[in-house]
Order: C-alpha cells, then structure tokens, then sequence
C-alpha cells in the first residue's frame, strides 16, 4: 500500500477501502481504535479530508451565551449544573442575553451560540422570547444556533407540545440552527450509570431528524473518555451515520473530550493527546457522509487542536468568548481567541484558513 505508510498489517484492508471511497464497517472501526498506529491513521483521515475539503481549515466568529446552570438533571459527569440557591448558581434575564449578543455582533460574531441548563422555573415562552429577542438584536446575516436536544426534549415535557411542534415554535421565532450537544454516547449502558436523567439516544436522533425535517441544520457531538468502550464509540458513530443517511442535516462531527474535574467521575484520567486525535481521525474515516470534523480547542487545547488538521480535521469551531460549560470542569484553555490568532493557528499548519459562518457560508478566505 504505497499510497499510506502503515506499521500496522490490519489497517491495510481499511486503506484499501478509503482509497476506494467505500464505506467502513462497525468491525473497521474497532480495528482503527485498537491499532496503535497513530500515524497511519492519521494519513488516512487526512486524505478523505483532502478529498472533501481540499486544504482548507475553518473558524467562524461566534459567541457563546449560557443564560443558566441551573439545572433539574444535574447528571454525574456534569460540573456545570448548580441548583436553585447553591453557591455558584446563576441565571440570566432576557435583557442580560440580549445584551451579550449585541456585545457578539459588535465584536463581529457571525454566530450566537446558546445552551443552557434546564432551569426548573423557565416557562417554555421564555425559551421561545429568548429566541425572538436575539434574532431580533441580531442582524440577519447572524445566525442564532441554540439548543441541544436535551432542552428541546425540556420544552416538549413543560409545554405539552410534541418535541416537533417546539422546533416549529422556534423556527418561526427566528432559530437557524441546533448545536450538537447533548449525545453524549448513545449506548444505554453509560446513559443510566452516569446521565440517567437525559435524553435517551434514539430521541435525540429522533429530534435531529425533525429539525432537519424542517430545513434546521444541525451539529452532532460525541462525549468519549469516561466510561464508554471503544466498540460504544464505533455505535455512535454507525447510528449518526445512519441518521444522516435519513435525513441528511449534520453540518459537522464535534467530539468532545470528557473533562472530569469537578464532576462525580473526578476519579477518571482525563483523555490523552493520542486519543484525541486517534478519536477525530477515527470520526474522519467513519462518518462519510458529514462534511466537516470539528476539533473544539477549548476542550482539547490550542496544541492538539492545531495538530489535528493533520488528522482528518477542518474546522477548529470559533471565537467562543465567555465559554462556562468546559471550563467549569476544569479546562486551563482561554475563553476566547481573536480572529487573528485562530489565522496564525491554522496557516501555521500549512492549511488555508477559511472564516465562515455556522451553515459553512464563506466569509472570507485568508492568503489566496
């Protein structure tokens, strides 16, 4: 196999196939998480985003809004939650939230980011006020993405409403998009033992799929690096595949690194440089049919981050500014970087650097 440097005898089938374009299976995928062949599989991932992406890297200008933490779940792996009169609990009031997304638009946002915990006193016509107040503070070339399926399961449990009937509510109230948050993994194993409160994965997926029903683009994530198993991973994967192949609405593949500080499974290791990259490079091969792998740096840092454009990676996600959610469990990166250093980080690596917008409309291709 002249074409990718292996070390490794059991990724040859794999490469003969993604020189082939053909689709891998679940058995390719656990064979790729238990080679140790890191660089192999990096060459592989890094030809399919070649061949999907050429050499381009993007970032968007965006702003990230958590109106609140607290939250009703308050899920073992979770060190954002607080409830009602704990200490470090807190709760912002419409005009707070519209205020930080004028602050995001004068700074040039392109993007206002929303998600939250599931405030037990919120009524649902907060939720859709909420929506409306930033899409109207909002230019409209400014795309308001808020929500993970796990609120708009909330929305549908306080209102009454089937949880497609609050994704229209929003649509009309001015949503463009949903982020990926809140998959976590989709085996039911972990979801009981550490998250067994939330969104189960087939309503998660269900949600997704009417969202993209009604033309609401959408993001997918996987939390990996607690108690799931390397096969539970390659199931994630399969079933995000296989909602794609359905209804054909995910923009990008986001895998989240577990930070465990702070949360009740702080006696976990936090992931590897090596997992990470394996796991986004591995993401690459697997999801054929979803245009772009994100690496999110607050959770991987700017060092992995950077080098994972050498790992099937395109888009090292944005801005952020004022992210709570990751550094409430512990993470030392910045809350936010300018434009310019999210430039530097990307031609730095030999890559193009493309400003864009959430729905990957270009804004501006920088040094061609």
């Amino acid at each position: 196999m002249s074409a990718f440097h292996l070390t490794d005898p059991a990724l040859a089938p794999i490469a003969e196939k993604v020189l082939a374009g053909e689709r891998l299976t679940r058995e390719d995928g656990i064979t790729l998480y238990g080679s140790n062949d890191l660089l192999g599989i990096a060459q592989m991932a890094d030809h399919v985003r070649r061949e999907k992406n050429g050499d381009r890297v993007h970032f968007m200008v965006n702003r990230h809004i958590n109106p609140t933490n607290i939250c009703r779940n308050r899920c073992k792996f979770c060190a954002f939650a607080r409830s009602e009169g704990e200490e470090g609990a807190y709760e912002m009031t419409l005009d707070t939230i519209v205020e930080a997304t004028r602050e995001g638009v004068a700074d040039g946002a392109y993007e206002i980011h929303i998600v939250s915990g599931l405030h037990p006193n919120w009524s649902y016509e907060f939720y859709v006020d909420m929506v409306r107040k930033v899409r109207e503070a909002a230019p409209k070339h400014v795309i308001v993405q808020a929500f993970t399926a796990v609120e708009i399961e909330h929305m549908a449990i306080i209102s009454g409403k089937s949880t497609l009937e609050v994704l229209a509510d929003l649509k009309e109230a001015g949503l463009d998009a949903l982020p990926g948050g809140g998959a976590e993994i989709f085996s039911e194993r972990t979801r009981v033992a550490a998250w067994d409160k939330k969104t189960r994965g087939d309503v998660w997926l269900r949600i997704h799929g009417e969202a993209h029903s009604l033309g609401i683009s959408t993001n997918c994530t996987m939390l990996y690096g607690h108690i799931e198993t390397a096969e539970e991973r390659v199931d994630h994967m399969i079933l995000l595949r296989e909602q794609q192949d359905l209804s054909g609405g995910f923009l990008a593949f986001i895998p989240l690194a577990f930070h465990p500080a702070n949360t009740e499974l702080a006696d976990l290791p936090a992931t590897t440089g090596f997992d990470d990259l394996k796991t986004l490079a591995i993401g690459r091969l697997m999801l054929d049919n979803i245009p772009h792998i994100k690496a999110f740096w607050i959770m991987l840092g700017l060092k992995v981050a950077q080098l994972s454009t050498a790992f099937g990676v395109d888009d090292l996600d944005g801005t952020v500014v004022e992210e709570r959610i990751t550094h409430m469990a512990g993470a030392t990166t910045p809350e936010a970087l300018s434009k310019e250093d999210l430039v530097a980080m990307i031609e730095e690596t030999g890559h193009v650097a493309v400003e864009r917008d959430t729905l990957y409309n270009i804004v501006r291709v920088y040094g061609e």
